[in-house]
């Protein structure tokens, strides 16, 4: 092994030994090669990108969706004097401009974004003239289709390695199935020879699964918690408004409970987090907002409180526990009451056909070049954002179309100074230029607007320099800047010979995912109900099958026993909340004709033409929530109403 590596390790980062897997990666990045790495949570993913950006001559970018885990890491790595930084949109307009500035000059060494800000035509801009040694991409399952979150975000990272003119990338995740790794693999050009993989197996955690009735869960919790030492503990939840409940009624016992979901203010969240961090007592209970990127070393105890959706999110979150190598307790409440909620949100995603065609028919029908937004194409199709972004991808993918980069309609700005003060800091071309930009703008109370096409145009020059222009302002700390109206722009590659079959195949596509996740959502429930040893049942699922069974799971402690599973809740709907329901679809006809959209009101679905006809608070919004989707859309087709002409 390089003798750097080593003496890095010591001396920067204070280990006598590495992790298993953990210098395999390492040498292939320092040697210039690309790698692939899947750990289990706490295996010490990060030291494989910060030790090499030590050694590697450039900026080593990471991109990560987890912002606790960019604030934690570049708090501990400047502890150690390596200088790292981030830019997300909590910065202040000095932070950005100082980080930025660091780049430019070559002084930081990390540099850690989000998907997203790739969409960020200033980021681009700065990635030109920055040299990227190494091109580092956490939670890399997310490019998977195959995987438990894929995020279309993710299929363009690969574009974007290239783009910046990476020396490597790191592909690194906690979950992933052979099928997933392959997938890393390819999307990143990563030699099957530099991809590794080390045990999922930990033999400190104690796995366990309960079956409970719906209305005896929080005695048992409590039960629980009362009869074990008390430690750290997260509980995991499905909905914000159970967090917040479970919170309350632990609080109420006398129990250290805060809750913690995506629903809170950033401070609420980050107070929490930061009490949980220093607490030895502390009890979060949380949705899936929490704990990736949570680098606590001694949580003893992990509870689902509601079911996970997948293997790979419940093994993604017992890992959280017991990383100090301590026993540890991982406590599943398995209620079948659970099952619908979490089958209605994956039924309630996929959108209807007709919307589906509608949306294809609009993107084909504007030539050759596309400027969209894909918050207004959600918006008129009735689709999720999340989903719009997944089926524009899948037409890029199918060679129909190619994103370009992404522009902002407009940018609002304020000066810090007068214009005269800042038109007096130029002087000929560039002062003119500047001044014809500034006669663009409109003046609201504070803040200018300035459309960037419209001011091209007037000024004869292009986005490039007026965008360069601005960042130029910003970091001599003249203007404080803001992007607004974000717009996707693709170029048409060829058109499709029927938008019909085009729109069909879409359609399939979001209904076999729909399977998938169902699916997945099964061998949760084969998990806890199934004969065998839980612990070997997950390993096999990941690739890594046990020799024998594990000795500390629910199956091996009650030596093979397996354990009564209530039936589900019987699905009775109500006839006098459905008649009333049935007046409110009446009323809102245009929203609440199509019976998907129906059953989706019903079920606590929210879409964006609930949203838009304010139905998502209504009194009725969710009444069946407990009831599964398919029954309640069923029943809407039996009950069919004529659209009528919308309502927003």
């Amino acid at each position: 092994m390089d003798e750097r590596i080593l003496a890095t390790l010591s001396e920067r980062f204070g280990f006598s030994e590495f992790r298993p897997g953990q210098d395999r990666v390492i040498e292939h990045l320092v040697a210039g090669r690309s790698s692939a790495a899947v750990f289990p949570t706490g295996g010490g993913k990060s030291l494989c990108y910060q030790l090499p950006a030590l050694l590697l001559p450039g900026l080593t970018l990471v991109v990560s969706p987890l912002i606790a885990l960019m604030k934690d890491q570049i708090d501990s790595l400047r502890a150690r004097n390596i200088n790292a930084a981030r830019l997300d949109s909590s910065l202040t307009l000095d932070e950005y401009r100082e980080v930025t500035q660091q780049a430019r000059r070559g002084e930081l060494k990390l540099l850690y974004v989000a998907p997203e800000r790739f969409t960020n035509e200033r980021f681009r801009e700065l990635l030109a003239q920055v040299n990227v040694s190494l091109f580092a991409v956490d939670e890399a399952h997310c490019i998977s289709e195959w995987g438990h979150n894929f995020r279309p975000d993710y299929l363009k990272l690969a574009r974007f390695a290239t783009e910046c003119r990476a020396d490597s990338v790191l592909a690194l995740t906690a979950t992933a199935t052979p099928q997933v790794m392959e997938d890393m693999c390819r999307f990143f050009e990563i030699a099957p020879e530099c991809a590794v993989r080390t045990p999922f197996y930990r033999s400190n955690l104690t796995l366990l699964g309960q079956p409970v009735a719906k209305s005896q869960r929080d005695s048992l919790l409590l039960q629980q918690l009362q009869s074990r030492e008390r430690g750290p503990v997260i509980v995991y939840v499905t909905l914000q408004k159970t967090a917040e409940r479970v919170a309350a009624f632990l609080a109420s016992k006398g129990w250290p409970a805060r809750a913690y979901h995506a629903g809170m203010d950033a401070d609420p969240r980050s107070q929490v987090q930061d009490w949980f961090m220093a607490s030895e007592d502390a009890i979060v209970v949380a949705t899936i907002a929490f704990g990736m990127g949570i680098d606590k070393s001694n949580i003893r105890y992990v509870y689902h409180y509601n079911l996970p959706k997948s293997l790979e999110n419940y093994s993604q979150e017992i890992g959280r526990a017991g990383r100090d190598g301590l026993t540890s307790i991982c406590h599943m409440l398995f209620c079948t009451d659970d099952l619908s909620v979490l089958e209605n949100f994956i039924l309630g995603d996929t959108p209807d056909y007709e919307s589906v065609a509608s949306l294809v028919q609009e993107l084909f029908a504007q030539g050759d070049e596309l400027v969209v937004s894909q918050y207004s194409l959600s918006s008129r199709h009735d689709i999720r954002p999340l989903v719009v972004r997944t089926l524009i991808t899948y037409l890029e993918t199918s060679g129909y179309l190619d994103e370009t980069t992404p522009i902002y309609s407009s940018y609002k700005f304020q000066p810090l100074t007068s214009s005269a003060e800042i038109l007096s800091r130029f002087e000929g071309e560039r002062r003119e230029f500047l001044h014809n930009v500034f006669r663009c703008a409109t003046k609201a109370r504070t803040w200018f607007t300035i459309d960037l096409e419209v001011a091209a145009k007037r000024s004869g020059s292009d986005r490039g320099r007026i965008i360069r222009a601005f960042d130029y302002l910003v970091e001599q700390g003249l203007l404080e800047l803001r992007p607004s109206g974000l717009m996707h722009r693709y170029r048409r590659i060829k058109m499709p010979e029927s938008l019909a079959d085009v729109a069909k195949d879409l359609h399939q596509r979001m209904v076999h995912r729909e399977k998938r996740d169902l699916e997945r959502l099964n061998e949760v429930v084969r998990l806890v109900t199934d004969p065998g040893c839980q612990v070997s049942r997950l390993s096999a699922h990941f690739g890594e099958p046990l020799d024998s069974d594990c000795g500390h799971c629910s199956h091996c402690l009650n030596a093979g026993v397996v354990a009564t599973i209530p039936g589900r809740p019987a699905s009775t709907i109500d006839e006098g909340i459905w008649q009333q329901a049935q007046a409110v679809r009446r009323e809102h006809a245009a929203a609440l004709a199509s019976p998907n959209r129906f059953a989706r009101f019903l079920c606590g679905i929210s879409s964006p033409r609930l949203t838009q006809a304010k139905l998502s608070r209504h009194d009725l919004f969710g009444v069946f929530e407990a009831i599964p989707f398919v029954h309640v859309r069923e029943r809407a087709e039996q009950q069919p109403i004529a659209p009528a002409t919308p309502d927003f």
